[in-house]
């Protein structure tokens, strides 16, 4: 992660479970809808600890960081 950097964060709903571990980690980066599914408070993002944990911490994987603007992934990160 780099200063300055800028994400893109999504979260796949076909995968998510609520199971809201993305709020434990980044509450101010998540919200549950009204169907107990995560969506990111603002996808284009500045680059942070709490969300990149958040999406480490998921356990369904449902969450996705890209570099804003070039779509490098963040995580999960290529093999």
């Amino acid at each position: 992660m780099g200063a300055g950097d800028r994400w893109h964060v999504e979260v796949d709903r076909a995968l998510c479970i609520g199971s809201a571990q993305c709020l434990h980690h980044a509450p101010a980066g998540f919200r549950l809808d009204a169907g107990r599914q995560s969506r990111p408070v603002d996808p284009d993002t500045d680059a942070s600890e709490r969300v990149l944990a958040a999406a480490e911490g998921c356990p369904v994987e449902a969450i996705t960081i890209t570099l804003l603007g070039s779509g490098e992934p963040v995580f999960p990160p290529e093999d």
